[in-house]
């Protein structure tokens, strides 16, 4: 007999035992029991309890699309402020890194970030075993009913949605690191590194804060990730830096040389792009349509933006001695990222300094980092690492209720995580698939050298210089 048949006859017997058994009273009435239980644990939403859940829903799926977009922005900003050359493998990157967020984080990471390891080790589920399964019990294998959505949280959004909103979050530290190390880092070490860097490290950091952990308990606040976002991003991006090198002609003789990007249009665009999408960033993690909370919080968001345009036009204009589009471009990064950690509870006025002060802060960052022979490209560290720390700091300055101490001890924390995490990872892929482009593929452009095709066909857009 062959093996095909004997399947087939496996499967009848199978299916016969399966319809034996749904016939069966005992069992057809054990079932019948558990539907009833399941329904009065969770039962349907009154009209005025699913209109609630299906506003919430509805603002925290658009805040989800929105802080998508960011992606675009992001690609855009950093293909602009590069050099043509290495277009497309930027363009890459970014697109890769949406897999590997969305993915990585459906596989373990949001149950290793939520709920975390405090409340897992009082359930007596401390185990990583219990935390690496996929995306949690249903949140992927099965359609979620109202009621079911209506009891995750108290109505303000369902487990699908509050799976997808937090992977946008997960994929925007990687992109961070792109930006930071372009233009000569090899393709498949930087994609190994993400996966294992948010795949584990940022959900693990998360899960001290967002999850309830250690950091929240000690009173760390930390409203929309200028640490567990930004901070995590950057401390990545300036371990990959300082591992890679700078790029071939940028410091000679001492001296920095500017390496200007290609299209200043095409990274304006891409600011415009993130700051639309900071809207859905800060107003979605209010995690509910609570009319007046997401006003304020977008209102605080805007303020510090423009503010940090005004910071950092300013300090570029009287220390540079012109006014300098990158940096306005990156003041406006600077500002959004310094008030992602208190929008929620920051005055629109200290909103406005705390954005301020991050615009200047960003021009001198990057001047500092120059200084250092740290090649940042696209200003990633000075935006992202050193205006989280800043608006980290900020809560405890200006936000009533909330001190220093706890503030300082998050920041010191993602610090000993991220920076040595990133730091071994790069190491290790150094010494073993090799970090860097050849001399030659990067004088060429990795358009050419990495991928065989280039983002403007028909011009000359590599140069040996």
């Amino acid at each position: 007999m062959t093996k095909q048949w004997k399947l087939l006859i496996l499967t009848a017997i199978g299916m016969g035992c399966m319809g034996v058994i749904a016939q069966d009273p005992a069992v057809a009435e054990v079932a019948a029991e558990a539907a009833d239980a399941a329904a009065k644990a969770n039962p349907e939403p009154t009209e005025s309890q699913l209109n609630f859940l299906t506003a919430n829903n509805v603002w925290m799926l658009l805040c989800t699309f929105m802080v998508f977009m960011m992606h675009l922005g992001f690609a855009s900003l950093e293909s602009g402020l590069t050099r043509a050359k290495n277009t497309v493998n930027i363009l890459f990157k970014n697109t890769g890194i949406i897999s590997i967020g969305i993915l990585t984080y459906a596989a373990w990471g949001f149950n290793l970030m939520y709920p975390g390891f405090a409340e897992g080790i009082a359930e007596g589920s401390s185990k990583f075993s219990e935390f690496f399964k996929f995306a949690g019990p249903g949140i992927l294998n099965s359609v979620e009913s109202n009621a079911d959505a209506y009891a995750y949280v108290g109505g303000a959004y369902g487990t699908h949605t509050d799976f997808l909103f937090q992977a946008m979050f997960a994929a925007t530290a990687a992109t961070i690191v792109s930006g930071a190390v372009a233009g000569r880092i090899k393709l498949g070490s930087f994609f190994i590194f993400s996966i294992l860097y948010v795949g584990i490290v940022y959900p693990i950091f998360g899960s001290w804060t967002w999850g309830y952990g250690w950091l929240e308990n000690v009173g760390f606040k930390d409203f929309a990730g200028s640490t567990i976002v930004h901070s995590v991003g950057g401390w990545a991006a300036l371990a990959g830096v300082i591992v890679l090198g700078p790029r071939l002609g940028k410091y000679v003789g001492g001296k920095v040389k500017a390496i200007p990007g290609h299209s200043l249009p095409l990274a304006a665009i891409g600011v415009f792009l993130l700051w639309f999408g900071w809207f859905g960033f800060n107003g979605g993690s209010v995690l509910s349509a609570d009319p007046a909370a997401i006003s304020f919080v977008c209102v605080t968001t805007a303020l510090a933006g423009a503010a940090g345009i005004a910071g950092a036009i300013g300090t570029s204009w009287i220390f540079q001695r012109h006014p300098d589009l990158s940096m306005a471009l990156n003041g406006a990064l600077a500002g959004l990222v310094g008030i992602t950690a208190g929008a929620d509870v920051i005055a629109p006025l200290w909103a406005v300094v705390i954005g301020l002060i991050a615009g200047i802060l960003v021009v001198f960052s990057v001047l500092f980092f120059d200084r250092l022979k740290i090649d940042d490209p696209v200003g990633a560290i000075s935006v992202h690492l050193v205006c989280g720390i800043w608006g980290t700091l900020a809560v405890g300055i200006f936000a009533p209720g909330f001190g220093l101490g706890p503030q300082i001890i998050g920041i010191l924390a993602a610090a000993a995580l991220c920076f040595p995490s990133a730091l071994l990872l790069f190491y290790i892929l150094k010494l073993t698939l090799g970090l860097r482009v050849s001399e030659d593929e990067e004088l060429m452009g990795l358009d050419i050298g990495e991928h065989g095709m280039e983002a403007y066909g028909g011009f000359q857009i590599w140069s040996t210089q």
